[in-house]
C-alpha cells in the first residue's frame, strides 16, 4: 500500500512567522507531528511519502504514486484541507481524514468527499481503519467511543519522513490532556482531563532518534499543558537532564504550561537544567471576573503579575495568550490587557477575540442560550483575523474596535522593542553550559539583516543599539536569545496591519448585515441578536 500523507496549509496567522522564517531560510515553524505519528502506527510494510503543503505543493508524480491519501489538520487549516480532499477525489484517489478538525466537524469533511473518517485518537481508531482496508471496505467511520489510549504504547514517530531543512523547530509530545476545565478550551474535549504521559525512556528514545537523524536545533514540546502531571514530568526531566548532558545539549526546548508553574521552583529549575528556554502561558485576561466566568480558576489563586515575574527571573522566557470578549466583560478590556502586557514586559502576547469551538462547554452553553451565529460556525479560519462567531454579552462592534486598537498598540515598534529589552534584562541566567555551535552563513546573514533593518533603517534604530548594549552589559548570557526575539518583530510589523485591515473589513460587513436585519442605519454601540 502506497500512502501519501498530506498536511494542509495554514493561513497567515500570528504563529506563521513568514518574515522571520525567511531570515533563516526556513519554510515552516513546526512539522506535522500527528502525521509522522500516524505513519508509525500504520503497518510498517506500507510505503509512505509525506508532503507538508506549508513547505511545498504535491507533485503530479506523487499523486500518481499514491494508492490512498491520508490527511490531518486543525480547524484553522480547514480551507486547504477541504481543497486537498477535493483534489484527491478528482484524481480518483481514496481519501482518509483524521485529526482535530475532522473529529470536531466530521460532517464537513464527509461532505468534501472523504471516504474514511479516522476520528478521535489514532492509537485506537487507526487499527480499525487498517482492518477496513484489509477487508476492502470502500469507506468507514472509526470512533473511540470515549476510550482514551495508553500513550506509553505509542511508537516513535517516523521523523525520517520529514525534510529537516524546512523547519525552524522540531515537535515531540510527552502528554495528552489537561486537568483544568476552561470553558472555551477543546483540549479537554479531545483528550480528556486526566493527563496521560509517555514513559521517560520512551521520550528519550524519540530524542535519540532525532539526534541520530542529525537534528540539532529547537524542539517544541507540544503538550497542551506540559506540567499537567507534575509527578511524571519531574521523573522525565531528571532523566532528560542526564541525557542532555551526555549528548552535550544538542537541543533547546520550548513548551506550554499552566501559570501555576511559578509556584514550583524545583520544576522550573529542572526545566532550565534540561535547556528549556521558553514557556507559553494561557493567561487570557487580567480581569478576575472574566477568569471566573470562563472557569479558569487556576489563574485566580495567585498574582498573575508575580507569577510571570517569578518564571522570567528563574530563566524562562514567557509567551502568553490573551482573549477579549468574555461574558460580563466590562468596557476597556483591550486597554487592560495592554497595560498588563506592558507591566509584565511579555514580548509576545498572543491576542485574539474569543471564539467558540465545537463541543466545548462554551459551545453547549451558547447553543442553549441561542447565541451561536450558525452561519459562522466552522466557516472561517479561526485565528487573530477572525471576528467572533457568537453573539457576545456586550456589543460586538465595541469588542472588535478595542481588539484592533489593543493589537495595534501591543505591536507598535518601540513598545515591542522596549518590552523585549525589559524582559531579557530581568531574565535569570541559563543553568546549563551549552557548547558553542558552529556559526553558519545563514545565521550571520540573519543577524546582519536585523541590524540593518532595526538598527539603521527604522525610527527605533537608536533604541535598538542602546538596548543591545544594555543586554551585553547587564545580562550577556541571554544576548543571542534576546536578538532572536527581536527578529520575530519582522513578522509582527506586517501582521498588525493584516489584523487591523481584515477585522475592520469583517466588522463593516457585520454592521451592514445588522442594518439589513433592522431595516435602519446602524447606531454605534448597539447590536442585534442575530443568532442564526
Amino acid at each position: 500500500m502506497r500512502v501519501l500523507l498530506l498536511y494542509p496549509r495554514f493561513p497567515k496567522s500570528y504563529w506563521s512567522f513568514e518574515k522571520a522564517l525567511e531570515l533563516v531560510d526556513r519554510k515552516a515553524m513546526l512539522p506535522p507531528l500527528g502525521l509522522v505519528t500516524v505513519a508509525a502506527i500504520l503497518p510498517q510494510d506500507w510505503d509512505y511519502k509525506l508532503v507538508d503543503c506549508n513547505v511545498r505543493s504535491v507533485t503530479e508524480t506523487e499523486w500518481e504514486w499514491a494508492d490512498i491519501v491520508i490527511l490531518s489538520g486543525m480547524i484553522v487549516q480547514k480551507n486547504d484541507l477541504l481543497h486537498q480532499i477535493q483534489d484527491a477525489k478528482r484524481r480518483g484517489k481514496p481519501v482518509a481524514v483524521g485529526g482535530p478538525y475532522a473529529t470536531a466537524l466530521p460532517q464537513e469533511v464527509a461532505a468534501a468527499g472523504a471516504d474514511y473518517l479516522i476520528l478521535d485518537e489514532g492509537e485506537i481508531t487507526l487499527p480499525m481503519f487498517v482492518e477496513a482496508i484489509c477487508q476492502n471496505q470502500p469507506q468507514g467511520l472509526f470512533r473511540a467511543n470515549g476510550d482514551k489510549p495508553d500513550v506509553s504504547t505509542t511508537p516513535i514517530p517516523r521523523f525520517d519522513l520529514l525534510d529537516f531543512a524546512a523547519y525552524d523547530s522540531m515537535a515531540i509530545q510527552f502528554s495528552r490532556g489537561c486537568p483544568f476545565q476552561c470553558e472555551f478550551c477543546d483540549i479537554i474535549v479531545l483528550y480528556g482531563r486526566k493527563p496521560r504521559t509517555k514513559t521517560p525512556g520512551q521520550l528519550l528514545a524519540e530524542l535519540e532518534r532525532l539526534y541520530e537523524l542529525g537534528w540539532r536545533r529547537a524542539i517544541f514540546m507540544v503538550d497542551d499543558n506540559f506540567i499537567g502531571n507534575k509527578r511524571n514530568v519531574k521523573l522525565l526531566l531528571k532523566e532528560l537532564k542526564s541525557w542532555m548532558m551526555a549528548h552535550q545539549y544538542p537541543f533547546r526546548f520550548n513548551t506550554e504550561a499552566s501559570v501555576d508553574l511559578a509556584q514550583d521552583q524545583e520544576l522550573m529549575d529542572l526545566m532550565l537544567e534540561c535547556n528549556f528556554t521558553a514557556v507559553f502561558l494561557g493567561i487570557e485576561t487580567p480581569d478576575e471576573a472574566s477568569l471566573l466566568v470562563t472557569h479558569k480558576f487556576q489563574n485566580t489563586r495567585d498574582s498573575l503579575t508575580d507569577s510571570v515575574d517569578t518564571i522570567v527571573r528563574s530563566g524562562l522566557r514567557v509567551m502568553a495568550g490573551f482573549i477579549i470578549g468574555f461574558d460580563g466583560e466590562q468596557p476597556g478590556a483591550g486597554d487592560r490587557i495592554v497595560r498588563f502586557v506592558e507591566q509584565t514586559a511579555i514580548p509576545m502576547a498572543v491576542f485574539s477575540m474569543l471564539q467558540v469551538l465545537p463541543d466545548t462547554a462554551l459551545w453547549h452553553r451558547l447553543k442553549k442560550e441561542g447565541r451561536l451565529r450558525e452561519q459562522n460556525l466552522g466557516a472561517a479560519d479561526i485565528n487573530q483575523t477572525t471576528l467572533m462567531n457568537f453573539v457576545p454579552s456586550r456589543p460586538l462592534e465595541e469588542i472588535a474596535r478595542e481588539y484592533i486598537n489593543a493589537f495595534w498598540d501591543l505591536y507598535e515598534p518601540m513598545r515591542y522593542l522596549q518590552r523585549t529589552y525589559r524582559h531579557f534584562l530581568k531574565m535569570g541566567a541559563p543553568k546549563c553550559s551549552v557548547p558553542m555551535r558552529p556559526v553558519s552563513w545563514v545565521n550571520i546573514r540573519a543577524l546582519l539583516t536585523i541590524c540593518w533593518r532595526q538598527g539603521l533603517v527604522r525610527k527605533t534604530r537608536w533604541q535598538f543599539w542602546l538596548n543591545l548594549l544594555g543586554i551585553l552589559r547587564h545580562n550577556p548570557r541571554v544576548w543571542e536569545h534576546y536578538l532572536s526575539v527581536c527578529a520575530l518583530y519582522e513578522h509582527f510589523l506586517e501582521y498588525r496591519t493584516i489584523v487591523k485591515t481584515q477585522i475592520e473589513a469583517q466588522l463593516a460587513d457585520y454592521l451592514a448585515e445588522c442594518e439589513a436585519a433592522l431595516g435602519m442605519p446602524h447606531e454605534p454601540g448597539t447590536v442585534p441578536a442575530i443568532a442564526g
